[in-house]
């Protein structure tokens, strides 16, 4: 028998979960906040055709505590949440569908502030603002950001640079052999990072389009078919795709010393698969610390958008995960429960400023 929405809530610690759908539109959407003690919940909202509403509500509970941690860790003044809107985007997807969503937002007022996300877009986002002002990652012509994709990536590349300063004691890639799995708006980012370093890139998406289109620009990447990606030796394995890569199927065929990648929910079950990794000695950047570079900008954006200051405030996670690291080693833990834990401290410590205990 499957846990009630209750019952997940209250096993993940969440503060709310709504629930919208409209006939008109199509719209089918759920939105989970899971706390807003260091300020309003903020996180993407990603259309999927997933294969029930369970797995629908699981995604955006999993995902939307992993924002939490991802502001908390990262220092933001900022709670977790996530929106996830059930359904083929390519039949879904028009002014009509986002404007009514807009709505929903907005009846959150304030609580919940969106952003972009799996299939969603810049133009997605201006239909949202016709109906809240709860929302960011706009064009740029209005104010906004624009696609946050860069900055994510820009994050992985110096959690990447970290690990791989821990693991082979410099954080030098040219001539690493690097396999970005995903080669969607992120990966496709880093592996421009990674040719330029010099690094021998690898990539594998189920989606042929856009690996052409990656190959067309980056000529040197070789691709890897989807079903051989763990018989390839490599230096560090990027999951930049959709979550549960690292589970204890691949983990058994891993050959690489290294795991730093920007998809979320990158271990099937933490518990389980983060102490396997430190057994097997992978060095792994939990996904909310690596992948933080995203929420970081949209937060510099609602303060009054400077690119700059956006890429020298993600530029500290390379910092930030050799903390992650030495606590971890010390503490003779795996890595994803230490950055958990710095991020539950900080939680924690507003939380006593706010009762006054």
């Amino acid at each position: 028998m499957q846990p009630s929405t209750l019952e997940l809530m209250q096993q993940m610690g969440h503060e709310q979960v709504a629930f919208c759908q409209d006939p008109h539109t199509g719209l089918n959407a759920i939105i989970a906040i899971h706390n807003t003690v260091l300020g309003p919940s903020l996180g993407g909202t990603r259309v999927w055709n997933y294969a029930s509403h369970q797995d629908a509500l699981v995604d955006a509970l999993r995902l939307s505590r992993g924002m939490t941690y991802k502001s908390a860790l990262a220092g933001l003044n900022l709670g977790g949440g996530k929106a996830v809107l059930i359904g083929d985007a390519s039949k879904l997807k028009n002014e009509a569908y986002w404007r009514r969503y807009g709505r929903f937002v907005n009846s959150l007022n304030g609580k919940y502030i969106t952003a972009e996300d799996v299939n969603t877009s810049k133009t997605d986002m201006e239909y949202i603002g016709m109906e809240t002002k709860f929302v960011t990652g706009k064009p740029e012509y209005m104010g906004g950001s624009g696609d946050p994709s860069p900055l994510t990536s820009y994050g992985v590349y110096m959690g990447m640079k970290a690990a791989a300063k821990k693991a082979f004691g410099s954080d030098d890639l040219s001539g690493r052999k690097v396999l970005v799995q995903g080669a969607g708006n992120v990966g496709r980012y880093l592996m421009e990072y990674l040719v330029k370093d010099g690094a021998k890139v690898y990539t594998s998406d189920i989606n042929e389009s856009k690996v052409k289109e990656v190959l067309a620009m980056m000529p040197s990447i070789e691709v890897v078919d989807s079903d051989k990606i763990f018989d390839l030796e490599m230096d560090i394995y990027a999951p930049c795709a959709l979550g549960a890569t690292v589970n204890t199927e691949t983990i058994g065929k891993m050959k690489c010393p290294v795991i730093a990648g920007g998809a979320n929910n990158q271990l099937a079950d933490e518990n389980v698969h983060g102490p396997m990794l430190v057994e097997k000695g992978i060095i792994y950047v939990p996904d909310f610390l690596i992948n933080a570079g995203g929420i970081i900008n949209i937060s510099i954006e609602i303060d009054g958008y400077n690119r700059e200051r956006a890429y020298n405030t993600v530029s500290k996670i390379y910092d930030r995960a050799l903390q992650i690291f030495d606590t971890a080693e010390r503490e003779g833990t795996h890595t994803q429960l230490a950055a958990m834990q710095a991020a539950e401290k900080r939680l924690n410590d507003i939380a006593k400023v706010h009762t006054g205990l």
